[in-house]
């Protein structure tokens, strides 16, 4: 368990470049799967939210917690859930504040769908007020 604290601790930089490198892979991955019609509402969602600090602590944590949303596995009764499922359920145009809410919100919505559409024996309930309070961070910052 020693040894194990000391590899995480010592390797924090590179940790931190991964799930970095992720979110930036992710967008990419997300319009492929898109017809093109769809895409432009959501690169403009993803950077509303990148253009404010803590939303892109939102769009890191989220692909990393979450997934993208374009694997099959990333659905239960064809919705996912993932950062895609997100974006596309963001609405608004307004800068800062408003674009935390809206992501964090669209995040809620999201996984709350995820739960309801979960096979009843998963019990994904149980995680519920976590996630909740998980992706609440978004709009206020880590607590």
């Amino acid at each position: 368990m020693r040894q194990l604290r000391e590899l995480l601790a010592g390797t924090v930089s590179l940790q931190t470049r991964f799930i970095v490198d992720r979110m930036e892979a992710a967008l990419p991955k997300i319009l492929a799967v898109l017809p093109p019609a769809g895409q432009e509402p959501v690169r403009r969602q993803f950077y509303r939210a990148a253009a404010e600090p803590l939303g892109v602590y939102g769009l890191v944590d989220y692909v990393n917690f979450k997934g993208e949303g374009v694997s099959p596995s990333e659905r239960y009764r064809g919705e996912g859930w993932g950062l895609l499922q997100v974006l596309q359920g963001m609405s608004g145009a307004a800068p800062g504040q408003a674009a935390l809410d809206d992501f964090s919100l669209s995040a809620d919505r999201v996984l709350r769908r995820r739960v309801a559409n979960a096979p009843p024996e998963r019990n994904e309930e149980r995680w519920l007020a976590g996630w909740l309070a998980r992706v609440r961070t978004y709009r206020t910052g880590p607590l």
